[in-house]
């Protein structure tokens, strides 16, 4: 019985114990939770990771993955490339960008993120749903890359993706350097190998991802010139990708009469109108007041966020002040439409580390150790509303170089204390200011106004209390430059460019003014308003800069006054005074390389003179007019001052001798004498003026005719036969040029099959606008300063190949408007007719007087009658 009772006890405790173990062995086998995808690249060891309030970048082994988060999906953004580091600053300058950033979104279908570009090249009116349905599907948003999701975050708010290779591959649109054609070919190979992520940053609404970059760069000069030839090229660029803000800027659309950068060209769909409308936006700052009610009281306000620059901490120290002061200075425009403090200046912060003057929400003024002769102003800008998002100053080493050849070159005649090799410091500070002032100017919107400083009467620019409240210009956004007019017993002239003018003022007022509770539509009628005051009045006219085609002789570069003849005269006396000077004025240039610099910049300075006057035959003047306001859209230079410029350059063409000062030019080694260089190749581009003169006198009621033109071309050149003298140096080089260019034009064959499949063959007469490679290194045509080095090889080309060859590849930075593109005139071209007569005329006259002239000037009308005779020889067999 015993036994019995105690067996279910046992029974019991032993399943009781087996209990136990099995609870407990099954609490011991509970799964471990697994590691999500996430975690694992998170909790990584080797993962670097920067957090921001916008995206998160995840940096590991190599790659960067973005965590996106879900809310931003169809949110519009900014990417950009700007240059950090290079190991060649003269192919990649530090702090530029050299692409426009990327206006994107990120789109979702299934497992892949989808990379867009934005397609704001549209737009309809709110209240036509019918439009806005059939735009969706006629102007979508292209894909341009594609990226799997790698993973999402725990809890599924956000994604991540793999985009190591649009940072740290060939990725064209952010390259800082790109193969591709126009003034030089550049071929750049990418190297994989050489190419590798650095820095991470996240901020509120942007990151940047830093990556080195690596190329084996060529670079060929018209497909001709080696300039580079399998060089190795290392260059860090920062990325950034920048949140737009979801609230827009008001938009103001842009008036050709007034000279602002604007967005690219969009156009309005809309039943208001029988046609599309093509408009575009003007680039401008979001420039708001902080207290709108004090502002419409009339009262100074500050803007809800200043434009702040920060100036480099490379630029030399005395650099520093002038450039703040040139920045600043463009407050006082802001302040006369009610605004104040909305330009602020800092330097680079020590102790912000969250501060990077590459990323897209600084702008910055970057000093560049580089020898290359120039500033520039680029800005970046929101497509949708053309509200400018950043803006960078570029100011390169020589540019001080520049500065120093203006001051001496222009105004050494007045002021002794630029006759030195270093310029002092005020008057380099002063130049520095002016220079910086201009490309701030970009910065905040504004071209190039190249018709300012045709504004002022001549005479006006030697009165000191003229220049003292106007300075030189009515506006610093021209290449108005120095006082080269006033005279060395002007006393109290002011010799450089005022602070502001009275044009860039009025458009600060334009693009900057508030105008509330209207659309951009409806605010156009009073904006149009304050142009129409000023139509007709040259202090507030824009002329373009013409980069393309040179029709408008008071639209120019480098020159100042309205009369052209009397500032060259004003000009030349100076430049004469200089050269005889020249030599007393340096004594510490012992080894002459200074003077022979400015002694051949002179060249180029006496050039412009003559260019400037040149530029009246056959001109035309070209002004941006609204239907019922004052002026003309476009109109030929006077018959009489065209003819009176014509006989003007050749008369300094002849007597162009003052140039040569041996005592100054003997200390410079060997080479040919100035005079006949300039008057060979100024004479050229004066003998083509006649192709000019065809369209001019085509669109003129009382027109210098080529006849005109031609029985001036004779009375001129051949005065010295027609006097029965010998000729001077200057005189045969024109006689030799117009015997051969009237060889030419009668000799030549008709194109007309070649052009007709072939619209640039023949370089000839559409091309007679077309600026010269003399006159793209006279007016700063060329903002790389490769044309100037390969100047005279350049001319050799353009003397093969037709005026016209290397400025068809030049490029100008920024949108603006429109340039003036060549017309073609071989309709009415009949200067061949002209030619066949002149010739006739010409060897008449030189045999006529073979007889009674000397052995010299007898073989040199006999090897010109020779010409003349195969030409007409040629065209007779025909």
């Amino acid at each position: 019985m015993v036994i019995l009772l105690v067996l279910p006890c046992a029974q019991t405790s032993f399943a009781s114990v087996r209990k136990k173990k099995t609870v407990a062995t099954e609490t011991k086998k509970e799964p471990v939770k697994r590691q999500s995808k996430y975690d694992k690249l998170v909790k990584n060891k080797l993962c670097e990771t920067a957090q921001g309030n916008f995206v998160t970048l995840h940096k590991v082994e190599g790659k960067v993955y973005f965590e996106i988060p879900m809310k931003y999906l169809e949110r519009e953004m900014l990417l950009a490339s700007t240059i950090s580091e290079a190991s060649d600053n003269n192919l990649c300058a530090i702090g530029y960008k050299p692409k426009d950033p990327m206006h994107i979104k990120f789109t979702k279908t299934d497992s892949t993120i989808f990379m867009r570009e934005v397609n704001v090249s549209a737009t309809c009116n709110l209240n036509e749903g019918h439009i806005r349905e059939v735009m969706a599907r006629s102007f979508m948003d292209p894909i341009i890359n594609s990226f799997k999701i790698y993973c999402y975050t725990n809890d599924s708010s956000a994604f991540l993706i793999d985009m190591t290779s649009l940072f740290t591959g060939n990725s064209e649109r952010l390259a800082p350097i790109s193969s591709g054609g126009g003034l030089v070919e550049i071929t750049a190979t990418f190297n994989s190998s050489g190419s590798i992520l650095d820095d991470i940053k996240a901020f509120d609404d942007n990151v940047t991802v830093k990556s080195y970059l690596s190329y084996s760069v060529s670079a060929k000069m018209m497909g001709m010139f080696i300039v580079k030839k399998n060089e190795p090229l290392t260059v860090k660029a920062t990325r950034t990708l920048l949140l737009l803000p979801e609230e827009k800027m008001h938009p103001r659309i842009s008036d050709t009469r007034i000279g602002v950068f604007v967005s690219n060209t969009k156009q309005h769909i809309s039943t208001d109108e029988d046609q599309i409308q093509i408009y575009t936006l003007a680039n401008r700052w979001r420039v708001e007041p902080k207290d709108v009610e004090a502002y419409k009281r009339g009262e100074l306000v500050e803007p809800v966020k200043p434009i702040v620059y920060y100036i480099d901490d490379a630029f030399p120290t005395m650099w520093k002040e002038p450039i703040r002061k040139a920045a600043l200075r463009w407050n006082k425009a802001f302040e006369k439409i009610g605004f104040k403090d909305v330009i602020q200046v800092r330097d680079f912060p020590k102790d912000d580390p969250n501060f990077d003057p590459d990323n897209l929400k600084y702008s910055c003024i970057r000093y560049v150790p580089a020898a290359i002769s120039n500033a520039m102003g680029p800005s970046w800008t929101d497509p949708r509303t053309g509200e400018i998002i950043n803006a960078s100053v570029i100011v390169f080493n020589d540019v001080v170089k520049l500065a120093n050849q203006w001051r001496f070159l222009q105004t050494s005649q007045v002021d002794p204390s630029v006759r030195t090799k270093k310029l002092p410091d005020n008057i380099l500070e002063e130049s520095i200011e002016y220079i910086i002032a201009h490309e701030v100017g970009h910065t905040l919107g504004l071209m190039h106004n190249m018709s300012a400083s045709a504004a002022y009467p001549v005479d006006s620019l030697r009165s000191a209390k003229f220049t003292q409240k106007y300075g030189t210009t009515p506006s610093i956004m021209d290449y108005a430059r120095f006082n080269y007019v006033a005279q060395p017993e002007d006393k109290g002239v002011k010799l450089t460019p005022p602070d502001l003018g009275i044009y860039d003022e009025y458009v600060i007022k334009w693009l900057y003014t508030p105008l509330y509770g209207l659309s951009a539509k409806e605010e156009q009628a009073t904006l149009e308003s304050w142009i129409d005051e000023h139509a007709g009045d040259p202090m507030y006219r824009y002329g373009k800069q013409q980069v393309i085609a040179r029709y408008d002789p008071s639209a120019l570069e480098e020159d100042l006054g309205d009369d052209a003849i009397k500032a060259g005269d004003y000009g030349i006396k100076n430049l004469k005074y200089i050269v005889a000077n020249m030599n007393d004025w340096f004594q510490d240039d012992t080894d002459g390389s200074h003077r022979e610099n400015l002694y051949n910049e002179l060249g180029n300075q006496y050039y412009r003179y003559l260019k400037n006057v040149m530029y009246n035959v056959g001109g035309i003047y070209l002004t941006e007019v609204k239907p019922g306001t004052a002026g003309k859209t476009y109109q030929s230079v006077p018959k009489d001052l065209q003819r009176k410029s014509f006989l003007w350059v050749i008369k300094q063409l002849k007597n162009s001798d003052w140039l040569n000062n041996p005592s100054l030019t003997d200390q410079f080694g060997l080479r040919v004498a100035l005079p006949p260089i300039v008057c060979y190749y100024t004479a050229t581009e004066l003998l083509g003026t006649y192709k000019n003169v065809v369209l001019s006198a085509h669109v003129s009621q009382n027109p210098y005719t080529l006849k005109a033109y031609f029985d001036d071309l004779y009375s001129q050149i051949w005065e010295s036969a027609v006097q029965n003298r010998k000729p001077t140096e200057g005189e045969k080089i024109l006689q030799r040029l117009v015997v051969d260019q009237a060889a030419d034009v009668i000799t030549k064959k008709s194109k007309l099959v070649k052009v007709l499949t072939d619209p640039d063959e023949g370089l000839g007469m559409e091309n007679a606008f077309m600026p010269s490679v003399d006159e793209i290194v006279a007016y700063g045509l060329d903002p790389t300063g490769l044309v100037g080095q390969y100047q005279n090889a350049l001319r050799e080309l353009e003397q093969v190949q037709g005026k016209g060859i290397v400025a068809k590849q030049l490029t100008s930075f920024g949108h603006g408007y429109d340039w003036q593109y060549r017309v073609n005139t071989r309709t009415i071209d009949d200067s061949k007719t002209y030619f066949y007569a002149y010739a006739l005329r010409v060897k008449n006259l030189l045999n006529s007087r073979l007889a009674s002239s000397d052995t010299d000037t007898k073989a040199h009308y006999q090897t010109m009658l020779y010409a003349l005779d195969e030409a007409l020889n040629a065209l007779n067999k025909k």
